[in-house]
């Protein structure tokens, strides 16, 4: 039975997102391809008809989920941000969360098509966020700081009262500094 270029196009899509779920929830490392292609309803034979290498899906998946993270976050201010990301829901969602709280480390170790999509999708939150001119550096600071609480959050076991502490401190420390009229770190003064 002959699949229609549509039917291809959909399956690729799947298996996208089913990475992108699964790869953020278990790491790069932590599923193979044979697994991952089940998961998304194909057989492993069909992977290589869609992708070149294992990395290639990889940048695809993170593409994905990062911009996922950014369509939820267009539009919304910096301050209703930081809530939500880091906090206990976000921490506890690692297969819709943000893509560069589940996989920046790994990504560091990854393929440049890997990093370079982790570098793009960056960019793309920063301006998302209103990342812009001088305000640049107070949103990548809020994003690395709000990035940093939801992984070293995540390292502590699940009902760990420093998994709490991590999160509530960090929020609040960027909450008060998108309050204050301090310029962020590495702005220049008006």
């Amino acid at each position: 039975m002959k699949i229609t270029k549509a039917q291809v196009q959909a399956n690729r899509a799947r298996v996208v997102e089913t990475a992108s779920a699964l790869f953020r929830e278990r790491g790069y490392d932590g599923i193979g391809v044979a697994d991952l292609m089940n998961a998304a309803g194909l057989t492993h034979g069909g992977f290589y008809k869609h992708f070149g290498s294992k990395a290639d899906l990889m940048a695809e998946a993170a593409a994905c989920g990062i911009a996922q993270t950014v369509a939820q976050t267009t539009g919304v201010d910096a301050a209703t941000f930081a809530r939500h990301y880091v906090s206990r829901a976000h921490r506890d969602a690692r297969a819709t969360g943000c893509t560069m709280a589940a996989l920046g480390g790994d990504a560091a170790r990854q393929p440049d098509a890997v990093r370079a999509t982790f570098a793009d999708g960056i960019e793309r939150l920063l301006a998302a966020l209103g990342g812009t001119g001088g305000n640049r550096a107070r949103i990548l600071d809020l994003v690395a700081h709000a990035v940093g609480a939801v992984v070293m959050s995540r390292a502590c076991p699940d009902a760990s009262p420093l998994a709490d502490e991590i999160l509530t401190t960090c929020r609040e420390a960027i909450l008060a500094s998108l309050d204050s009229s301090a310029p962020a770190p590495g702005a220049t003064p008006p």
